[in-house]
């Protein structure tokens, strides 16, 4: 998991070859404009623009991706996302739903991070997150980057 600033988002592009094309398109827009809804650059590179709805920390649910890398980056307001190893997800054996590329998992997370706008969040397959928790909503920007 990596959380950082937009402003260093390129000090990342080395961690996969299709960052630097995600971070190339992030950069090429304002943000702020894009309208709620899916964007799919190619088969590699999708872009969601999400309202979500308020949550709790036990409301959200733990989520891992086996094909994906997700960038996370909050618009509108301050969101709390949930962190816990992969590995320590419970249970383990939880079924991986292969067309949505998605896991679910029980409990609370380990750790909590607030991300603000102008932030970014990366999850990897080995990470566990629970995003969304915020007691009013965010408009948000969720790059799905093939692993």
């Amino acid at each position: 998991m990596v959380l950082d600033t937009l402003e260093n988002l390129e000090k990342y592009a080395a961690l996969n070859p299709l960052l630097t094309q995600a971070i190339t398109y992030l950069r090429s827009i304002d943000l702020n404009t894009l309208e709620v809804g899916k964007t799919v650059l190619n088969d590699d590179l999708i872009v969601n623009v999400q309202q979500t709805a308020p949550k709790t920390k036990e409301q959200a649910k733990l989520e891992t991706h086996c094909a994906f890398i997700d960038i996370q980056i909050p618009l509108s307001g301050v969101e709390v996302m949930g962190y816990t190893a992969a590995k320590d997800c419970k249970p383990a054996d939880a079924p991986y739903n292969t067309e949505k590329d998605i896991t679910f998992f029980e409990g609370l997370a380990d750790d909590y991070i607030t991300v603000k706008p102008g932030m970014f969040t990366l999850f990897f397959p080995q990470d566990g997150h629970a995003p969304g928790i915020t007691p009013t909503g965010v408009k948000k920007i969720i790059v799905k980057v093939k692993a």
